[in-house]
């Protein structure tokens, strides 16, 4: 019987988990207000997709500062929806879990389609392109959690979450530097992507490493009672 100790594997810390723990003074009391006259952690969730549509059209029209300006005080609200499920008791994974992950990845689109339209008028071909890289991995480095947390993987990896996201973008459209954001979004998204990747192969190949080993362990011998096995025979004679 194997007596040693099996070390716990330390929980990865994301940047979410430690903004969640470092802004819960001002969460909880708004929670407990909301909490207070029974508001739905759903329609929460709703307004904060909805939200996007103002950032989106700031974006397309170019008024970038506003947008950023706009999305500080608003996006916010995407943190409040799952805190207040928690204070309401509601069961952890239902249909609330399900609708915020699915108009989370509905408003990064509606999101993006701003600097789309916005790099249209502009006739730029280029940072339509980098535009479409953007989008394109933003939703693939969620998808890429989702499923692998699907099939039982950690995926709480990688340089370019959600969170970290939105402050690269909300910091550089303040400073009205559209072009430099989605530059850096469509490389550290595909990074992202590649760090997930990655690390599920990792997880997904060490068991089944461990499954093998257990599957080509040695059968154990049966034999006649008071016959001597094969193999012990074998080292005899050696």
């Amino acid at each position: 019987m194997d007596t040693n100790p099996v070390t716990p594997v330390k929980e990865r810390k994301t940047l979410t988990d430690h903004m969640r723990a470092n802004t819960r003074f001002i969460i909880d009391p708004v929670v407990t207000y909301l909490a207070r006259y029974r508001f739905s952690p759903d329609a929460l969730t709703v307004v904060g997709m909805l939200s996007h549509f103002l950032f989106a059209w700031l974006i397309a029209n170019g008024h970038m500062t506003w947008a950023a300006v706009s999305m500080f005080f608003i996006a916010p609200l995407d943190a409040l929806d799952g805190a207040l499920a928690r204070k309401l008791g509601r069961k952890q994974g239902g249909f609330g879990a399900f609708l915020d992950s699915t108009l989370d990845r509905l408003a990064e689109i509606i999101l993006f389609g701003g600097f789309i339209v916005f790099y249209m008028n502009q006739e730029d071909a280029i940072m339509l392109g980098v535009a479409y890289l953007a989008i394109t991995g933003s939703i693939m480095v969620s998808y890429a959690r989702a499923r692998a947390e699907a099939l039982g993987y950690d995926c709480k990896v990688g340089i370019a979450s959600r969170v970290e996201r939105y402050v690269v973008m909300i910091g550089l459209l303040f400073l009205n530097l559209p072009q430099v954001a989605l530059i850096i979004l469509a490389a550290t998204t595909y990074i992202t992507l590649g760090q997930r990747m990655v690390h599920v192969w990792r997880q997904a190949y060490g068991a089944q490493q461990e499954a093998q080993g257990v599957a080509y362990a040695p059968a154990p011998l049966r034999c006649r009672p008071g016959a001597i096995p094969a193999q012990r025979i074998h080292h005899l004679a050696l």
